[in-house]
């Protein structure tokens, strides 16, 4: 396994306000761990509750004595929950922030996935597919069959997510399992890039690019020229 991470402030931010975690290594009970966040509120709150989020998270599953993968999840996004509502009492200008999350790991050939809010994961692997469910307006719009999933990116309201960790005193994130298989690639990333490329567009970035760097840099460069409106984050992980 072998993986890659990138992030960007795009060209509308003034800062960046995604926070990313990349570790082959050990996390606890983990053997490695893969996590996007993209935080909202002010200027700094943003920012704040994305790191937050992701120090806390990490700082959880090194201390979890949970026995599988994903109870020990479910209560790492828990706890990072209750730190952000913590920090966000902190200062007013702290107040409402929050973030999304979506995070995998893998363990014994299957990967664990975890996510709350509208960042995504994907798998490519005979084409691309989107795993994580966006908790957003505009996906329970397609949903109910009000508008195509083509429109989700163009939607006036595609930024209005539905859940978020720092909103409610008890997150509900949902959990994946997916058998990995040889030659899988991951992508997480924050809906900086989902918003400005579409599949079509990341799967033939993937499919062209040999190396994960090559390919982190055609994505986040990509998502730039298409506007970059806002911070763009990516993790890959590919299955050898």
């Amino acid at each position: 396994m072998e993986s890659f991470s990138m992030t960007d402030v795009g060209r509308s931010r003034e800062n960046n306000q995604d926070s990313v975690f990349c570790e082959d290594a050990s996390v606890g009970l983990f053997s490695n761990l893969f996590l996007v966040a993209d935080g909202m509120g002010g200027h700094n709150a943003g920012d704040l509750a994305s790191k937050t989020c992701i120090e806390e998270f990490v700082n959880a599953l090194k201390k979890s004595d949970k026995r599988t993968p994903v109870s020990a999840l479910e209560a790492a996004v828990s706890y990072a929950n209750s730190a952000i509502i913590a920090k966000s009492k902190e200062d007013p200008g702290y107040s409402g922030m929050g973030t999304t999350l979506v995070g995998m790991t893998i363990d014994q050939g299957t990967a664990y996935i975890v996510n709350i809010g509208d960042s995504r994961l994907y798998l490519m692997r005979d084409g691309l597919r989107q795993i994580t469910v966006d908790h957003s307006l505009v996906e329970e719009m397609v949903q109910n069959g009000e508008i195509g999933k083509e429109q989700m990116r163009t939607h006036p309201n595609k930024n209005i997510i539905t859940r978020a960790l720092g909103t409610a005193d008890e997150p509900v994130p949902d959990c994946f399992e997916i058998e990995v298989n040889e030659g899988d690639v991951f992508l997480l990333c924050s809906d900086g890039l989902s918003n400005m490329l579409d599949d079509r567009e990341i799967e033939k970035i993937i499919s062209e690019e040999k190396d994960l760097k090559s390919m982190c840099k055609t994505l986040v460069d990509s998502a730039n020229e298409a506007g970059g409106k806002d911070n763009i984050s990516v993790v890959l992980v590919r299955i050898d």
